[in-house]
């Protein structure tokens, strides 16, 4: 009953917005010149033709064949299309996301149940809706772009993982990676988190087995032995509780942060070799998916498709420190509380040496990465339809210093974020999650937050927030947010001085 009213509710949204969006944007715009003519092409059996503009592989394309497919019966009994290739219309094409956009709120659904089992089905609707607006995954709905269709499959992947069906996992991860090939880097973690989880529940088990053949032992030995042989014992006893209690901690799935990072790698390693063939065996598939890919990147010899000059591999490690920066912003009544300050104080000044030199290093490194390795790509100097743009001249670049300044405010907000991670999480996921972001994120030049979604849909389902008030709060915020970039879009166009046609505002 839950995902049937979750449904009808993103779809109260989907509806009416596409319908207005349909017909006031009727035509392609933006990177939708380039997509709709693709997958019209398609729709017409011209499956060898390609726009070489067009970066990314054709999996959204499948889908919409897919799509005009199941709706193609109704519209030719009704005598509202002659043929197949007639029902490829924009707005059509543009409809797959909107079926997808409530797709991706029943896994999201699924995905929250599953991490957060002792939630109740109004608290896990409330969090599937408010992240269903999510505002850079909010306003792709009604758009031909490849956003929408990759998160769902992502996050598809992630949730058929988490039920222990990796074969199908890969399975949709593959397709994920057709939809678009950065994937392979989520597809990578899945694996890995899978690997992770079965590494600590299997050290946690044999923790528990150890404690209880020595409570056996000792049992035996107080019956039996002598007064010194049971105080030798209870020694023993206590050292070995310790040892099994920290191996324990470090062993759960959401372990605290005063849990030993050593001791996770050492379970993970010791469970890597006792379940080697086993973890093999279940986890080849995605092996499968990255050898697939890595054929593909040396045939062809690049990891981009089309435009290869603009979309060329550039170290921007400034990159991870936006994302950490607008994912903050994005939850921002759940970050910036009187809880999480008291969390992050309290965490600074019990560990003060040790996260001194961390803070201190990452600042240097912050710093050195605004510096050197901070790309202005010729598309955001010049495309003033992003906001990205406006951000870029009005914020960063307003003064030399400016960029350097907020290198501190990069860095509390990745320390906010692994504080909220590490309540839920063990260290090496969160590691792992940094990492995979990272990889995702650092080789891209073009600043587009569009980017972010998977990560921060990774994040966000992951920050063990039980307040009702935060999560309404932050739903509230995306409404207006989404409000305002959608009236923007539509209704206060504008035009270029040296190119004909009407521009719009979009992220």
């Amino acid at each position: 009953m839950g995902k049937i009213a979750l449904a009808t509710i993103v779809s109260l949204w989907v509806i009416p917005t596409t319908i207005m969006v349909n017909r006031i944007v009727p035509e392609p715009y933006m990177d939708e010149i380039f997509h709709i003519p693709q997958a019209q092409q398609y729709c017409k059996g011209n499956f060898g033709s390609w726009d070489p503009m067009i970066t990314t592989p054709p999996g959204l394309y499948y889908l919409s064949l897919a799509h005009v497919a199941s709706l193609f019966p109704g519209f030719y009994f009704v005598k509202a299309a002659s043929s197949f290739s007639d029902m490829c219309s924009a707005a059509i094409l543009r409809s797959v996301n909107g079926v997808l956009t409530v797709v991706c709120s029943i896994i999201l659904y699924d995905i929250v149940t599953y991490l957060k089992p002792t939630l109740n089905d109004r608290k896990v609707m409330l969090r599937a809706v408010v992240l269903s607006l999510y505002p850079l995954h909010w306003f792709f709905n009604f758009l031909y772009y490849t956003d929408v269709a990759s998160v769902t499959a992502v996050l598809a992947m992630y949730l058929a993982s988490l039920k222990n069906n990796y074969w199908f996992s890969a399975l949709i991860g593959a397709f994920a990676v057709v939809i678009r090939q950065t994937n392979i880097i989520w597809v990578i973690f899945v694996a890995c988190t899978g690997i992770i989880d079965i590494s600590l529940t299997h050290g946690k088990h044999n923790s528990k087995t150890a404690e209880s053949d020595v409570s056996i032992k000792l049992g035996s030995a107080h019956a039996t032995g002598t007064s010194t042989e049971r105080l030798n014992l209870r020694k023993r006893k206590i050292v070995k509780s310790r040892d099994i209690i920290e191996l324990s901690s470090s062993s759960s799935s959401s372990p605290s942060f005063s849990s030993g990072f050593v001791d996770e790698i050492r379970a993970i390693l010791l469970t890597l070799w006792d379940m080697k063939w086993k973890l093999l065996i279940s986890f080849s598939p995605f092996i499968m998916v990255l050898v697939a890919f890595l054929l593909f990147v040396s045939w062809n010899g690049s990891v981009v498709l089309g435009a290869k000059e603009a979309h060329a591999v550039t170290p921007h490690f400034a990159q991870i420190l936006y994302f950490s920066l607008v994912s903050v912003l994005a939850q921002a009544p759940m970050h910036f509380t009187v809880s999480q300050a008291m969390d992050l104080f309290q965490m600074f000044w019990k560990n003060r040496p040790p996260l001194f030199c961390q803070m201190f290093l990452a600042l240097v490194i912050g710093i050195l990465s605004v510096h050197s390795f901070s790309v202005a790509h010729p598309y955001l100097l010049a495309d003033n339809r992003h906001y990205p743009f406006y951000l870029w001249r009005k914020v960063i670049m307003a003064h030399w210093s400016i960029k350097y300044l907020l290198v501190p405010v990069y860095i509390c907000s990745w320390f906010s974020i692994i504080r909220m991670l590490g309540k839920f999480r063990s260290k090496i996921w969160v590691l792992a999650y940094f990492l995979a972001t990272a990889a995702v994120l650092i080789p891209a030049p073009l600043i587009e937050f569009r980017y972010y979604t998977i990560p921060f849909y990774i994040m966000a389902l992951h920050c063990d927030i039980r307040d009702d008030r935060s999560w309404l709060f932050t739903g509230t915020l995306y409404i207006g947010v989404n409000i305002f970039t959608m009236m923007m879009f539509l209704f206060r166009p504008f035009h270029w001085d040296h190119e004909p046609g009407i521009q719009r505002f979009i992220w």
